[in-house]
């Protein structure tokens, strides 16, 4: 699937949603579908300044904040404070390294089924769910290399 459909069916989510596009808003979208890197505000905002000098912190967070609230983006917390981002179009598991912090993006063709039959668990709780993402824990092949036998 290429890129800028997925750019495309986000910017329907703006229309849909009465959301101005504005050029912001616009290299933020694109700088989170074409990172793998799970960045944080502070990494999207070192990356894009050297282009867009005009772009503050507050403007990238509340982009952020924004394309999470549309479904766009999920926020994973950042062990060293904070929290890191990533499009979610396609829902996938995340591997994180309890090591080194290491973000893997693990795909799993079951997922939505699986998220289903999570949510209407929850469901039996009258409780009505929004989204969710599934986190596993653990050391990266890095870090077990490094440890000691």
């Amino acid at each position: 699937m290429m890129n800028n459909e997925k750019y495309e069916r986000a910017i329907k989510k703006f229309k849909k949603n009465n959301i101005r596009i504005t050029p912001q808003r616009q290299i933020i979208l694109d700088y989170m579908i074409n990172s793998d890197q799970h960045p944080t505000v502070e990494n999207i905002y070192h990356a894009l300044n050297k282009k867009f000098s005009n772009l503050s912190m507050a403007t990238i967070y509340n982009n952020l904040n924004l394309l999470k609230d549309l479904d766009i983006i999920i926020e994973i917390p950042n062990p060293e404070g904070g929290y890191r981002y990533d499009f979610f179009e396609t829902p996938h598991i995340h591997a994180i390294c309890d090591n080194c912090g290491k973000i893997i993006d693990v795909d799993f063709p079951q997922y939505q089924e699986f998220d289903e039959e999570i949510k209407n668990a929850v469901r039996k709780y009258n409780f009505s769910p929004k989204t969710s993402h599934i986190e596993i824990n653990g050391i990266c092949e890095n870090c077990q290399k490094k440890r000691p036998q």
